[in-house]
C-alpha cells in the first residue's frame, strides 16, 4: 500500500512538473516570436541565450561573458531589464521580471506588447 502511494504521489508530481515546463518553454516560445526570432530557438540551450542578447540589442560576444562566473549574474541582470525595455515596460516590470520571473515572463509572452527593438 505504501509503495502504491508513493507510485501515485511520484506520478502526480512528474506530470504536475512536465505541465509546467510545457507552459514555459511555450512563454519563451512567444516571447522570442513577438521578437521576431523563431520559437524554436527558445529550446537550444546556449543558442537561445545567443538570441535573447541579440534580442536586447547587444553584441553577441556577450554570450562568453555568460560562461565567465559573477560576470554572467550582472550580464544576466542586463539582459533582463533590457529585454523589458525592447517590449516597451518599464524598470517595475524588468524588476518582475529579475525577481518574479515566473510570473512575468509569462506575462510578457502573453500580453499585447509589441517588440519595438
Amino acid at each position: 500500500m505504501e509503495n502504491t502511494n508513493i507510485a501515485i504521489f511520484s506520478g502526480t508530481f512528474f506530470i504536475v512538473w512536465l505541465v509546467i515546463a510545457v507552459f514555459y518553454i511555450y512563454a519563451f516560445w512567444r516571447i522570442f516570436e513577438k521578437a521576431g526570432q523563431p520559437g524554436w530557438a527558445s529550446i537550444i540551450p546556449i543558442y537561445n541565450v545567443y538570441v535573447l542578447i541579440k534580442i536586447v540589442k547587444k553584441p553577441g560576444w556577450w554570450l562568453i561573458l555568460m560562461f565567465i562566473p559573477l560576470v554572467n549574474f550582472v550580464i544576466g541582470i542586463i539582459v533582463t531589464l533590457e529585454l523589458a525595455k525592447v517590449f516597451g515596460k518599464d524598470i517595475g516590470f524588468g524588476l518582475g521580471l529579475l525577481f518574479l520571473g515566473f510570473i512575468f515572463y509569462p506575462i510578457l509572452a502573453f500580453d499585447n506588447s509589441k517588440y519595438i527593438g
